[in-house]
């Protein structure tokens, strides 16, 4: 019999290759342009922070115009999306003098290019959310933060639960299902998402955050708006994918040179929600978050003597994360708050 070198579950391979302290993905050189892995939204149109931070200040202004206002961002990246935020929340004098900003980032490596790119304002930076010891109103927000946990997968084969595993024996590595208990994860995921499934695709790690995040909103009245590519389905189904130089990539190679994802289930990411204690306000598309929040307008406003291919360049990064059949559809928003807030803005 073969003698296995190593063996390990889905959610822990994920864990190593994405934040093991030397060899992580995101703990070392990444870029998030077209010459990196991938790109994100903030990186493709700066209107996208502009109406994140419009949004932001509305909120402040539906919560009563609080003194001190905690604005915390989850996951910051390259700091491109905090950077326009801080710009736009400048503009208006009635705020800017209420805020604290706070990244929560558990990548050295990322700190580091945020710190230069956030050099000329004040913010506290926390490895986790368990450190942030405020009781001030505030609002959490994170773009393409959730799928970054390692996940957990399940199957269901001749009425018996296995989960996936990932063996390693002479530098070759490939998956086999292990016989698996799966009492306590169907428990968290409730009838609706436990019954009639073959396939069963979890972050117990996200769901522990989310609690600790949960119970953090509850007592300083805050709110939460996340934005990920994702569905809203009980029915689940494996999602997930590693991307290496905006390609798929085998997850079993490469490992810490590729990024390794998938895609939210944002229907059960409300239920964890309202489990926890919080108030679901609205799920839907990134464009039509972006729609009701006035992008296009905005676009025409900044595009006015601009020249031809100017215009065109503001015009297409716009479309691109606004086209229900591009970024626009597949990415999905979601705001979580204290029970006695009622704002439901772009939603």
């Amino acid at each position: 019999m073969k003698k296995i070198k190593k063996k390990l579950p889905l959610d822990k391979y994920i864990n190593q290759a994405l934040y093991d302290n030397h060899n992580g993905y995101y703990m070392k050189n990444l870029t998030f342009d077209k010459y990196g892995d991938f790109i994100t939204s903030p990186n493709i149109s700066i209107l996208f922070s502009e109406m994140i931070g419009l949004w932001i200040v509305m909120y402040w202004q539906k919560l009563g115009r609080p003194k001190k206002f905690n604005v915390i961002e989850l996951g910051a990246g390259n700091g491109e999306m905090m950077f326009q935020i801080i710009n736009i929340l400048e503009k208006f004098i009635d705020i800017k003098n209420c805020l604290n900003f706070y990244i929560i980032e558990k990548s050295n490596f990322l700190k580091k290019v945020q710190k230069e790119k956030l050099k000329k304002s004040k913010i506290i930076w926390l490895d986790n959310i368990n450190k942030l010891k405020s009781n001030k109103k505030c609002l959490f927000f994170g773009n393409e933060f959730l799928d970054a946990f390692p996940i957990k997968q399940f199957e269901k084969i001749n009425n018996i639960w296995f989960e996936k595993y990932i063996y390693e024996y002479k530098n070759k590595r490939y998956f086999k299902n292990v016989k698996a208990n799966i009492k306590k994860y169907i428990k968290v995921l409730g009838k609706e998402f436990s019954s009639n499934q073959n396939f069963i695709e979890f972050s117990p790690e996200q769901e522990k955050f989310l609690k600790n995040l949960s119970r953090y909103i509850k007592k300083n009245f805050g709110g939460v708006l996340l934005i990920d590519y994702g569905y809203f389905k009980s029915k689940m189904f494996n999602t997930l994918q590693s991307v290496k130089n905006h390609k798929k990539n085998n997850i079993l190679l490469n490992k810490g040179n590729a990024d390794i994802t998938h895609l939210i289930n944002f229907k059960l990411l409300k239920k964890i929600f309202l489990n926890n204690g919080l108030k679901v306000s609205g799920v839907t598309s990134q464009g039509e978050f972006l729609k009701k929040m006035g992008i296009f307008e905005r676009a025409e406003i900044i595009s006015k003597n601009k020249l031809f291919n100017d215009k065109v360049r503001i015009y297409s990064r716009v479309k691109r994360i606004t086209d229900k059949y591009g970024m626009g559809g597949q990415f999905k928003v979601i705001f979580a708050s204290h029970k006695s807030i009622n704002f439901n803005l772009g939603f």
